[in-house]
């Protein structure tokens, strides 16, 4: 080989070695994306899960805007526009009366404490003369609850006159008092007792295990296979005629929210037991004249469910953006900003304690979104036509900002993966997401229905599944009663004490229409049904 020839091949040797460190170069450069991109999802992981839980933003005194190319654009959007001002106010001392009207509604019990005729003066030894009397304190005392066993007794009596010779009735008459149906035949149930067992569960969290040892404790062994027998056969039996015409009521209305969460099923056919089933969540619009949630279990998330449960429904939908409502029919969809929001929030970039790095594209674009939801904030109490005036005059502008800064934004390299997401996420869903600007009524977000799901989500933590599809359908049926009731202020144990009690005394199967007067927001509910203002204006 001659010098030539080695010095060619050598240099081919060095090329092919180039080759090859670009290439490894090129694949660390992707391993380190793609890391980079891991530890960010880590570590918006952990913030989720130990972070705070609001959404709002917290801005310090004295800290420097991260965004000031888009508060210049703000204030230059604004300069031209008449602002709605809402004057300072500062939060005022509880006033005189406020606790005695916050205990007006309690009984009253007076602890007196008197001088005793052989007591004398601490001082000189004289006796004491009583020159009247003060109130030192006044004090809230709990007493437990109570269990009592009552027996049921019908009086019979008989006829004097039938089985007498001349008598219309030739045989012995014997007649009973009339008594009220009981919500389970042959059990020791009753409507009281059924709806304390729904009202801790289903408002206050605390799953049949839990009750179990409480009514222990209370001197009743009460099993949490009888408690979950009676909330599904009352649910069945009682409950659902209401659930159903509630449901009625939600189709005829304009402006519906709807959302679905997840739930564990136990014993679903075809299904593995750690699999998800579905809760469909549907939620009456704030411009509505009724306020009504109604959830629906399914153990798919197929878009036929929501063809079937907005069958009838002619109207606007807010929802996120979920495809599985593309295919209803005769609806306008309306998506949701703060589902928006969120996609560029975890596009943020955070340092290894959780903060955010300043700066970000994924900021950027929370706080043209934050302008939106800060318009809606000033122009929420004005009439639902001067609402949609005045987001076309200050929201569209805004829009139109924001959908410019996408364009640009999408059009640089980026690795960062959740930022490419969220302006996909945005484009893809620009046509719904300006829906609400066809109409004052429309909501900006979903969060009416979101914070309607938040009971179900927290109290699922507790109780963890649904054993049978049974369950989980009386699950649908109690929670859309209680976060109903909620919705119209009533007393939740009040009211589904009234239900039980009323509703197996009533002609509802030949006579459906007097379930009317059972509904949430019905006028004819009874006071005790009723929360106390009173109580709720010292609450604030």
């Amino acid at each position: 080989m001659t010098g030539q020839e080695e010095l060619l091949m050598l240099r081919a040797l060095v090329e092919k070695q180039k080759e090859e460190l670009a290439a490894k170069d090129e694949i660390i450069a992707r391993q380190n994306i793609r890391i980079e991109n891991m530890v960010q999802a880590l570590l918006q992981a952990r913030k989720k899960l130990f972070g705070p839980s609001t959404e709002t933003i917290k801005k310090l005194d004295g800290q420097l805007s991260l965004f000031e190319s888009t508060e210049a654009l703000a204030k230059e959007l604004f300069n031209e526009q008449q602002k709605i001002t809402v004057p300072s106010h500062t939060r005022k001392a509880r006033q005189p009366g406020v606790r005695q009207e916050m205990l007006a509604g309690l009984p009253k019990e007076i602890e007196e404490y008197i001088i005793g005729p052989d007591d004398s003066c601490s001082k000189c030894g004289g006796d004491l003369a009583v020159i009247g009397k003060r109130i030192v304190r006044t004090e809230v005392t709990y007493e437990p609850p109570k269990l009592k066993v009552k027996q049921i007794v019908q009086q019979i009596a008989k006829c004097t006159q039938c089985g007498k010779e001349g008598s219309d009735n030739p045989k012995d008459h014997f007649q009973k008092a009339a008594v009220p149906v009981p919500v389970l035949p042959h059990s020791i149930a009753t409507s009281s007792l059924v709806a304390q067992v729904m009202y801790q569960k289903f408002a206050m969290g605390m799953p049949f295990a839990r009750q179990e040892k409480d009514w222990y404790r209370l001197g009743l062994i009460l099993s949490r296979s009888n408690m979950a027998n009676w909330t599904n056969r009352c649910s069945e039996e009682w409950l659902t005629p209401v659930y159903e015409r509630i449901l009625a009521e939600l189709r005829a209305c304009e402006v519906l929210h709807m959302d679905e969460t997840r739930i564990q099923c136990n014993r679903e056919d075809g299904k593995k037991a750690s699999s998800d089933s579905y809760m469909w969540v549907i939620r009456s619009g704030a411009c509505e004249n009724i306020q009504a949630v109604f959830f629906h279990y399914s153990p798919n998330r197929k878009r036929e469910i929501a063809r079937q449960l907005l069958s009838g429904f002619q109207g606007y939908l807010t929802t996120d953006a979920y495809s599985g409502y593309d295919k209803v029919e005769n609806i306008r969809r309306n998506l949701c900003w703060s589902h928006c929001r969120r996609y560029h929030i975890d596009s943020i970039p955070l340092t290894s304690n959780g903060k955010e790095i300043p700066g970000s594209k994924g900021a950027e674009g929370r706080a043209y979104i934050d302008l939106l939801f800060k318009i809606e904030n000033e122009i929420k109490d004005l009439p639902y036509e001067e609402i949609r005036e005045k987001r076309l005059e200050r929201s569209r502008p805004i829009l139109d900002a924001f959908w410019s800064w996408v364009d640009e934004t999408a059009a640089i390299p980026t690795t960062n993966e959740k930022l490419t997401a969220a302006l996909n996420y945005s484009k893809n869903q620009k046509k719904y997401l300006e829906t609400f600007l066809e109409d004052g009524r429309l909501p900006i977000s979903n969060n009416l229905c979101e914070a309607s799901i938040r009971p179900f989500a927290t109290g699922r933590r507790a109780w963890l599944f649904a054993d049978s599809p049974k369950g989980a359908t009386a699950n649908a049926v109690l929670y859309t009663l209680v976060e109903s009731a909620r919705a119209n202020e009533l007393d939740v144990y009040e009211y589904l004490n009234y239900l039980l009690t009323e509703i197996p005394n009533s002609d509802y199967l030949h006579q459906p229409e007097v379930l009317g007067k059972y509904l949430p927001w019905s006028q004819e509910l009874p006071e005790v049904c009723k929360l106390n203002h009173n109580y709720k204006k010292c609450l604030k």
